[in-house]
């Protein structure tokens, strides 16, 4: 140390030895205050969250219930309402699944002789190789026509289906046993479509399943399987099948 600073640094000694001695009990006093302010806010905030739980705004539950457990993570308050926070988080969840499931499906109206064609579709979960050129979606198609009545199809992008002279269909709604359905090729070349002719069936299961897997005969030889997830469908953008 300098020399010059020798005399100061005794002196800030001396003087700090003499000073008053800290007060165990009045550290404790200020430690109690500061826990019991933090454990009002905390509560505070779980007030909040339990209201908007109450209410079933998860979103807002979630919001508060975050806020806790940030900025009182040590708090009882966080404890208390951790099962109910993961609950609000659950149906936030559930909600965008919900959403993304009922954007997947497509709607369609059309005029055409004789009133209007309506339709409902939706693209196969992944693509699938039919012809060994390289996957592809699969589309699944309901149909309502004034003439052609309701019907169900397939709709191939590249390859063709192995249906011309008819098929079995193999429809597994979730984790249920397969049903066979019959299928037709139609004899046409506007579209690679295979019709699942009762349409009636696979309605029902469309709108009760979260997803269908379809298997169906190619051209190219055996089978293959397309995934749907349906339960978004909105069952009143087709009335008359209901």
């Amino acid at each position: 140390m300098n020399a010059r600073l020798l005399p100061l640094a005794l002196a800030i000694a001396v003087l700090a030895a003499c000073g008053p001695k800290e007060d165990p009990e009045a550290a404790k006093r200020i430690a109690a205050a500061a826990a019991a302010q933090q454990e009002q806010a905390a509560a505070a905030r779980e007030k909040e969250f339990e209201e908007a739980y109450a209410r079933k705004d998860w979103k807002l539950a979630r919001g508060y219930g975050d806020m806790l457990q940030m900025e009182y993570p040590r708090s009882p308050a966080a404890t208390r309402i951790q099962e109910r926070l993961d609950e609000a988080r659950a149906h936030l969840r559930a909600e965008d699944d919900k959403r993304r499931m009922a954007a997947l499906w497509a709607y369609q109206e059309q005029a055409v002789k004789g009133g209007k064609q309506i339709s409902a579709a939706l693209y196969s979960k992944d693509p699938v190789d039919v012809d060994g050129k390289g996957k592809r979606p699969v589309r699944l198609i309901f149909r309502d026509h004034p003439d052609w009545g309701r019907s169900s199809y397939l709709v191939l992008e590249t390859g063709d289906f192995d249906c011309y002279g008819g098929c079995k269909v193999k429809v597994q709604a979730d984790d249920a046993a397969a049903k066979s359905l019959p299928g037709t090729r139609p004899k046409t070349d506007e579209a690679i479509a295979m019709f699942i002719d009762d349409e009636r069936a696979l309605w029902r299961l469309a709108k009760q399943a979260r997803r269908l897997s379809i298997t169906f005969p190619v051209k190219a030889g055996g089978t293959r399987t397309a995934v749907f997830e349906t339960s978004g469908v909105d069952p009143s953008k087709l009335p008359r099948w209901n």
